[in-house]
């Protein structure tokens, strides 16, 4: 699996705004597998954990045009860029 993890800092109005726009995301994206997010207590930072089969398919996904579109829609939701972390992902028990 390969996919990446983001640190966001969302505007703290925007926090469901923002949950908006990730329940509204695609499922059909080929190689998708799924994402998480962890609304840390206390803080305005988000973070964003997106799956996919392989760094093939991640790829794909990143170069996608629609994929642009929505990055600006909750970018502007957010204080600042996202910082990213791409990588492959590994479970463990």
């Amino acid at each position: 699996m390969y996919g990446t993890c983001a640190r966001m800092v969302v505007k703290p109005e925007n926090r469901e705004k923002l949950q908006a726009i990730f329940d509204g995301e695609p499922t059909d994206t080929k190689g998708y597998i799924a994402s998480h997010v962890l609304m840390e207590n206390d803080s305005d930072n988000v973070w964003l954990l997106a799956i996919f089969e392989d760094r093939a398919t991640y790829d794909a996904n990143a170069d996608d045009p629609k994929q642009h579109e929505m990055y600006l829609k909750y970018r502007a939701l957010l204080e600042e860029e996202p910082e990213w972390h791409d990588g492959e992902i590994r479970s463990f028990p």
